[in-house]
């Protein structure tokens, strides 16, 4: 891969506390930038864990994991909060909306915690706003959505508010777990659309994870967990997924 890639996972190792066998053994694993990498396995083979793992908020038991060129485990907790605030845009499976604020109030949340992707949302609050009503609206969440609160809408609308929240900012890596789980055809087929689209337009880097195979042609590579994951042949982990 030419230049610096987005993520970089060298010889990682990653246990559970009280586990008695990683969940994680991964020799090599990279995504460059601007690619759209589709990560596929069965439930337990790692993963939600390696995706937290890339996005910092879990740090390698052994090896190196990168973001940008910048080793998770160098870092401390609040400098890890403001990479990934920088860089990582996360459609978390459990969506992780604040359900207290306005559909509009959880999109622009990551531009409050990060000044570059404020500036990059349009550098203006009103810019920022602007910004995250036309991401809604593209997810098919018009006007009429955007003063709900989180905790009024469905779960596939929370899932797209979540998606919409992730690409403000034009993070340079977006992390997608099982993004697409509670949509039906109609509404999967263009929010695959629009995930891409905008992650093109902005050259960020998609790493997403699914167990609908159906999706995988849309992507510039696909990974087989197992095959790269030494550990899940054997993982016992309580994992999410």
């Amino acid at each position: 891969m030419i230049g610096t890639p987005v993520v970089a996972v060298r010889h990682a190792r990653f246990r559970y506390p009280r586990a008695a066998k990683d969940a994680v053994d991964i020799e090599h694993f990279e995504v460059a930038r601007a690619e759209h990498v589709f990560v596929r396995g069965p439930s337990g083979c790692g993963k939600t864990t390696l995706l937290s793992l890339i996005a910092g908020v879990l740090t390698a038991t052994a090896g190196q994991i990168e973001l940008q060129g910048t080793e998770w485990t160098g870092l401390s907790s609040a400098m890890r909060d403001r990479v990934r605030a920088d860089h990582v845009g996360y459609i978390f499976q459990q969506f992780n909306l604040l359900p207290y604020l306005s559909v509009l109030d959880n999109v622009v949340l990551p531009c409050r915690f990060s000044a570059s992707r404020y500036a990059k949302a349009g550098d203006s609050a009103e810019a920022v706003r602007g910004n995250a009503t036309q991401l809604l609206r593209r997810m098919g969440l018009g006007s009429d959505f955007l003063g709900r609160s989180a905790a009024e809408l469905s779960v596939g609308q929370q899932q797209r508010v979540a998606a919409a929240r992730a690409l403000i900012g034009q993070p340079e890596l977006v992390i997608a777990d099982e993004p697409t789980s509670a949509l039906d055809e109609a509404l999967r087929e263009s929010f695959m659309r629009v995930l891409l689209e905008a992650c093109s337009d902005a050259g960020s880097a998609l790493v997403f994870v699914s167990h609908d195979a159906r999706l995988a042609a849309r992507f510039t590579r696909l990974v087989d967990l197992p095959a790269i994951n030494s550990a899940s042949s054997d993982a016992t982990t309580a994992e999410a997924t």
